[in-house]
């Protein structure tokens, strides 16, 4: 059994042109520890998690608006949130101006959250999940380490 660390209610969320050859570097150049793969079609990453100590960064490929750097038409990040109501969360965004890039949704991995960017273009994903839910659930459409 994996010993589960509870991260905080804030975590990064990074965007890589080979999210797969990403993970693999992070873990073996920084130490982080894979602990959950979501994959894609076509080989890409819908969603993972990497811990280091009781930090969670979370890795994904490329998809609308959310590039990896140096690429034009995205952020290469996203602050990611937990919030306990994300429908009440969403409502008071988009009432106080935040732009939707992805609708209120329950995901694939079992959240429900949403994404906008802010005033300045900054990209934020609110939602109930937090990182560590799946690392010692059986590997079934989610590759664990």
């Amino acid at each position: 059994m994996i010993e589960q660390v509870a991260p905080a209610d804030i975590y990064p969320c990074l965007t890589y042109a080979d999210a797969i050859a990403a993970i693999d570097w992070l873990c073996r150049a920084f130490g982080f520890t894979k602990r959950l793969v979501v994959p894609g079609p076509d080989g890409i990453v819908q969603h993972s998690e990497l811990s280091l100590g009781t930090g969670v960064v979370m890795v994904s490929s490329p998809r609308p608006g959310q590039q990896p750097p140096g690429k034009a038409g995205g952020n290469s990040a996203t602050v990611s949130v937990y919030v306990s109501d994300p429908d009440q969360h969403f409502a008071q965004a988009v009432a106080t101006g935040a732009t939707v890039i992805q609708p209120l949704r329950d995901e694939e991995y079992g959240a429900r959250g949403y994404g906008v960017t802010d005033l300045e273009g900054h990209n934020w994903y609110f939602g109930n999940y937090r990182p560590g839910a799946y690392w010692d659930a059986p590997a079934g459409n989610a590759e664990n380490a």
